[in-house]
């Protein structure tokens, strides 16, 4: 189940909320714990023997951890036990038939035959937030949590289940057991949930739409900027999608009482990799940081440890992305980009006018962004090296033909919105008038202006949702 679907805006959404508000405070999070099971398991039940396992191993871990006491030695064992169970889990269910097809292509290994394994939805997701679990009850960060039902409505909780932001479990972890929920709260997080609603249908799947259309159009059909316009919306497409999501996970997350970390801090302004990365799936940057990186001694060893860890990270990063030998290429491409800025490029990227170090980072992005699509069941590196020369000439395309001023005129209202929702301008216009406003009266009529607009947008929502079959789920795979 979606969030983009009816059945999830006017089926499952009302009832899980009734019985959530309607049930005694104290039977709260076990409602929460049920209704995430439901949306969960919606579409394929067996998916969730999976999670309910991930669950169970990682309470067993954290009350063995706590029972530990001051013996480091049993405290660490356990540790080490649980991380290894949980990346086995996410190894089998999401590497298993990337490393058989691998090893299949070394010639005495070709009698080697995937197993034909579906990747369960979401499960890189809620296995780092069960890793973040007992990692934070082993370091003492967090209280381990007795009560079963509590740490399995954290797991499991819908807002945020498939498409992150990866919530830690030093984020929540006092309002698993006390939180607060407020008129003004939910209305926020229901504005915040609309607005991520909008994100993805309105922008996220009209410039996939069009990504779509352009990246089948045969080759020799093409131009140069009819390929990078292609890519750009790609671009366009996977920001709106994935910050959409989150956005619609931190709404619900706040209608339901938790504050779940920002995910995305408009990564396109960004004027160095360095700060895309800031600035792009925050949470998933956080947790290498906090739990890899940092632990591996981050950047206290010298230069050589330095790059050393930063190349961990980034095929790690790369590897959760997907199984598939892209994603690796993709980490590997930041991985050399990162060391590059932090060894001597960002100082100069600091002293030529912002503009140059803008165009530079999008640059880069872009190109990043053609790596991580085409992998193998897109056509791999064929595919992605027919794009890429294309893109550069190198193919003999004509830099423009009428295609691209087709596509252009045709795409040019929604081009011009998603570069300007990608900025913070919007946001801080409304904010710049917001602040004009001296009276009471005037600010209530200016919340209400502002309401009634997202109550259009909604509807606008529905209406493309009803009408269109095309609503993909880039990071559900992941």
């Amino acid at each position: 189940m979606v969030f983009s679907s009816n059945e999830f805006l006017f089926l499952y959404l009302p009832l899980s909320f009734i019985l959530y508000f309607l049930s005694p405070v104290r039977y709260r999070n076990l409602v929460l714990f049920a209704v995430s099971l439901v949306f969960y398991g919606w579409e394929k039940p067996i998916y969730l023997l999976i999670m309910i396992f991930v669950i169970i191993i990682n309470y067993l871990f954290g009350y063995l951890i706590d029972r530990a006491g001051e013996d480091a030695q049993k405290k660490k064992n356990a540790l080490i036990c649980g991380v290894v169970i949980n990346l086995a889990t996410l190894g089998f269910f999401k590497y298993a038939d990337f490393l058989i097809v691998s090893l299949s292509k070394i010639p005495f290994l070709n009698f080697l035959e995937p197993i034909g394994i579906q990747l369960p939805i979401g499960i890189s997701f809620y296995t780092f937030q069960s890793m973040s679990y007992i990692i934070d009850v082993y370091r003492g960060t967090s209280q381990v949590q007795k009560k079963f039902v509590n740490f399995g409505a954290y797991v499991s909780m819908f807002p945020q289940l498939i498409a992150g932001p990866i919530v830690r479990y030093s984020d929540v972890d006092r309002e698993l057991n006390e939180r607060k929920h407020t008129l003004s709260e939910s209305a926020d997080g229901a504005r915040r949930f609309v607005m991520g609603l909008a994100k993805k249908v309105l922008l996220a799947d009209v410039a996939g739409a069009a990504w779509e259309q352009i990246k089948d159009i045969p080759r020799e059909q093409t131009s140069v900027l009819l390929l990078w316009l292609g890519i750009i919306l790609y671009a366009f497409q996977i920001y709106f999608d994935f910050s959409g999501y989150s956005d619609m996970g931190i709404g619900l997350g706040k209608i339901l009482g938790f504050h779940f970390p920002e995910n995305f801090n408009y990564p396109y302004i960004s004027k160095s990799i360095t700060e895309f990365w800031r600035r792009w799936h925050i949470t998933l940057s956080t947790w290498f940081k906090e739990y890899v990186y940092i632990p591996l001694g981050g950047n206290r060893r010298g230069i050589k440890r330095l790059v050393l860890n930063l190349l961990v990270v980034w095929l790690l990063t790369g590897l959760w992305h997907g199984a598939s030998w892209n994603f690796v290429l993709w980490g590997f491409y930041y991985f050399v980009l990162l060391v590059i800025e932090k060894l001597f490029l960002s100082k100069w990227l600091e002293k030529i006018p912002s503009t140059i170090s803008h165009f530079y980072a999008l640059f880069f992005i872009l190109i990043g962004w053609l790596i991580f699509y085409f992998k193998e069941d897109f056509g791999g590196f064929a595919a992605f090296s027919s794009y890429f020369t294309g893109m550069f000439g190198f193919s003999g395309l004509p830099f423009a033909n009428m295609e691209f001023g087709y596509t252009l005129v045709r795409n040019f209202l929604i081009i011009a919105i998603l570069c300007l929702a990608s900025t913070p301008y919007p946001k801080q216009m409304l904010l710049k008038l917001k602040g004009k406003i001296t009276s009471d009266n005037k600010n209530a009529v200016f919340t209400f202006a502002l309401d009634i607009l997202l109550v259009c947008l909604f509807v606008l929502c529905i209406v493309y949702i009803s009408s269109s079959d095309y609503r993909p789920n880039i990071y559900f795979e992941f």
